[in-house]
């Protein structure tokens, strides 16, 4: 994984990422790549991608999914057990 050096941040800077982190538990460069990807937008790419794949899982079409038990019933008969 490639290491990332920031020179010269200013102090109040630093100040504000490290009080960020404690507040959610994270390290400091933990932090920093949760900000980095909101400021990149990368998060939006995986909420993108998986909205496609629950698009694509939706659009599945089973066969013979009349022939499936109702599951219901079955935990109603399991119980009668």
């Amino acid at each position: 994984m490639p290491l990332l050096q920031v020179r010269d941040c200013p102090d109040e800077l630093y100040e504000k990422l490290t009080q960020v982190a404690r507040s959610e538990h994270r390290s400091i460069a933990q932090q920093t790549i949760v900000l980095l990807r909101k400021a990149l937008h990368l998060n939006e790419c995986r909420i993108v991608r998986r909205q496609i794949t629950f698009k694509a899982i939706d659009d599945l079409t089973i066969k013979d999914s009349g022939s499936f038990p109702n599951p219901a019933d079955m935990i109603r008969e399991d119980r009668e057990r």
